[in-house]
């Protein structure tokens, strides 16, 4: 008898034919026309093949990428026998045995000079020591090993040495407090942690609070300098150059992992409550990297620069995507201030970021060249211009204006960047186009999550337009669920609206001990909810639009979208970051705004304003009523509605960081302590709309 998958699929090929060139990866299929009844989902130049999710319902709402319309993928296309991180690592070494690997500027005495590098070979001899030291000091396979550092080196020979041994890896956030990470330790049970000198005092506030801990391994730690602890607390403390000497003295064999066998538990730092962590397995990794690696082309000439925390997916996807490829990995020094000093020295062709940072590329750019005198600002103007619509015409620009203006540009990320990427919220399509065309690069923006993996949907190379994130990866699908409280439905004209949802191999496997929470995201049908708002654009590419969470009405009833707001407003020279808020009991909207210091004070001394310190500017009306004024500009240039508009700004000289508890170690605004943080300003501002509103203008 027929299963029913073998219906579907009977039904779905008699909706597909596939083009003559249906063969290369930008190939297309094209609609079959079998009656006047079957629904045009598919025509020339699209991204996306739109599929029925049930055959009995006749609703076609399921996108699929064009790559593989009728199958979900979840290995790579020339070595579909890598199903594990283990078996990723192991034909990297193979492939790319003397290639540069890992590099790095910080020497062992902390000072800083040129890259110096281990090859892919050298990392593999390491990683296989590590394993054999952590099965030496008695850590079984299948333990949890918790890795509580930044970006260096060493981080990834413990990740590939966790995959090579079969151990769960789970990233600690160096910027979580002791709280934090102490619940995440406990909650994994985790048996070995790997720290630098510096989260070992951290660790050492709570050291008898973690009674599942073994064995602590400090990197970069003289054994002379550890601590030492009473037998009776069954805490060893090593060194890792130890650990690394153990393990070559009395190698262990390998203890390879399935495809099914948990890899990392990654802990998301939501905006409340306690971590949530998300388990995911070799195969969801392997699913994730191979369907990026079908969209995009990487050379093992590549060089990437390591900066993003390896402690978030949207990194530990990255770096499962080099070692396939045999990509170079540069990491910064551990100062973001010192970031482009590292971008100098190291040149790289690859370089992923977040709007956050891109924002404040773009008004750096924009700001120096408003002040750069008219006649440079001219030029920039007409080469940008003539660039641009090169760009969007598919025409190669003229070389001219490389040499005369963005050469210099360029020269900021070290000269050679081919491929921008970026996640982890919304870029603006202005931003996203400035990139474009002052980098002379790929801008690639995507959208994921940590509970897929990392992405669900990437711009497809050769799309030149901007302001969506992209058509499904081969690794899943995406439909787009009904949220009528919202008025978003998939009856939406001229664009099907609804909550994006996921389903695939790229799909974690739940939350770590915590079924109900499992159970609320995940519906009868296996769907994965997100949580995020979306929009079909025409070609089959996905818009983002809305956070259902993050959503409030005001007081006349209008919905509002915060993040929207603050990405426009995040283009204003004068705002390094920017909180918007409302409530039902008002009908307006106001900001808190941490300023740009330099930009601040700049204006001040045009406008011959005196002030103590920046704190004092601040709180002057005469910067707040500029700001604001700026804000609307900005606000206009993006057509945001009456409503959108904040009425009232207050700036403040510090910025939002994870120190004051106001963002996530994803950079993302913590929402309700944000609220209680400036509830005072917020206060004060709604008292002063009140009495300007109540107050009756003169005729």
């Amino acid at each position: 008898m027929e299963s029913p998958a073998h219906r579907r699929l009977t039904a779905i090929q008699c909706h597909l034919l596939p083009s003559s060139t249906a063969k290369e990866e930008g190939s297309v299929i094209r609609r079959y026309v079998t009656s006047s009844s079957s629904p045009p989902f598919f025509v020339d130049q699209q991204y996306s093949v739109v599929l029925p999710e049930k055959l009995q319902t006749g609703k076609w709402n399921v996108y699929r990428s064009a790559r593989s319309p009728m199958k979900l993928l979840g290995r790579f296309e020339d070595n579909p026998e890598i199903g594990t991180l283990h078996e990723n690592f192991v034909h990297a070494v193979e492939t790319f045995r003397d290639y540069k690997y890992l590099g790095s500027r910080v020497r062992v005495d902390g000072t800083i000079g040129e890259y110096k590098w281990t090859t892919f070979g050298e990392v593999a001899t390491a990683r296989e020591a590590i394993g054999s030291g952590l099965r030496h000091y008695g850590i079984e396979q299948g333990a949890c090993v918790g890795l509580y550092f930044i970006n260096r080196p060493e981080w990834l020979v413990v990740d590939h040495a966790c995959a090579a041994y079969s151990y769960i890896s789970i990233p600690l956030y160096d910027t979580l407090g002791p709280d934090a990470v102490k619940f995440v330790v406990n909650h994994s049970g985790i048996k070995a942690i790997f720290c630098v000198p510096e989260t070992l005092n951290t660790l050492l506030t709570f050291i008898s609070l973690i009674p599942s801990v073994q064995v602590v391994v400090v990197v970069g730690g003289a054994d002379e300098h550890l601590p030492s602890l009473p037998s009776a607390s069954g805490v060893k403390f090593i060194s890792y150059l130890k650990l690394l000497g153990q393990g070559r003295s009395n190698l262990q064999p390998f203890c390879p992992p399935k495809p099914d066998d948990v890899a990392t538990i990654c802990y998301t730092s939501g905006t409340t409550g306690t971590p949530k962590g998300v388990v995911l397995s070799h195969g969801n990794l392997i699913a994730n990297a191979s369907s990026f690696c079908r969209k995009v082309k990487f050379y093992s000439s590549d060089i990437y620069i390591s900066y993003l925390p390896l402690a978030h997916i949207y990194e530990r996807s990255n770096q499962v995507i080099c070692a396939h490829n045999g990509v170079g990995v540069g990491f910064y020094q551990g100062d973001n201030l010192k970031l482009m000093d590292d971008l100098a020295v190291l040149r790289p062709t690859i370089f992923c970021s977040v709007p956050r940072l891109y924002n404040r590329i773009y008004a750096g750019i924009t700001n120096a060249v408003s002040t750069s005198g008219s006649l440079k600002e001219r030029l920039f103007r007409a080469a940008y211009n003539s660039k641009r619509q090169a760009i969007l015409n598919g025409r190669n620009p003229s070389p001219i204006w490389d040499k005369l203006v963005f050469n210099k540009i360029k020269e900021k990320l070290g000269g050679r960047v081919r491929i921008m990427g970026s996640g982890a919220s919304p870029l603006s399509p202005d931003v996203a186009d400035f990139l474009r065309v002052c980098f002379g690069c790929l801008i690639l923006e995507g959208y994921g999550m940590t509970e897929t993996s990392c992405i669900i949907t990437l711009m497809d190379v050769g799309d030149v337009s901007i302001g969506h994130v992209g058509s499904p990866c081969t690794g899943c699908e995406v439909k787009l669920v009904d949220v009528p409280e919202m008025n978003y439905t998939s009856e939406d004209d001229p664009y099907p609206r609804g909550e994006i949802c996921v389903r695939g191999p790229i799909v974690f496997q739940g939350y770590y001990k915590d079924e109900v929470q499992t159970r609320e995201v995940f519906d009868d049908d296996g769907w994965f909810h997100t949580g995020d708002i979306g929009l079909w654009l025409p070609g089959g590419r996905l818009k983002i639009i809305d956070r259902k969470k993050n959503i409030f009405k005001l007081a006349q009833g209008e919905y509002i979208a915060p993040e929207k707001i603050e990405n426009v407003y995040a283009k204003c020279k004068f705002v390094a970051q920017c909180f918007v808020y409302g409530d039902s009991f008002n009908s307006s909207l106001v900001a808190i705004v941490a300023v740009e210091p330099d930009v601040l004070r700049d204006w001040a001394a045009s406008q011959g304003i005196q002030h103590e310190d920046l704190g004092r500017l601040c709180d002057d009306p005469r910067a707040r009523n500029a700001v604001l004024a700026e804000m609307d500009n900005v606000g206009r240039e993006a057509q945001l509605r009456g409503f959108e508009f904040a009425k009232a700004v207050t700036l403040v000289p510090e910025p939002f960081t994870l120190e004051n508890g106001l963002l996530t170690p994803t950079f993302k605004i913590k929402r309700p302590q944000a609220k209680e943080y400036f509830a005072k300003a917020i206060s004060s501002m709604y008292a002063e709309l009140s009495i300007s509103e109540a107050t009756p203008s003169k005729i």
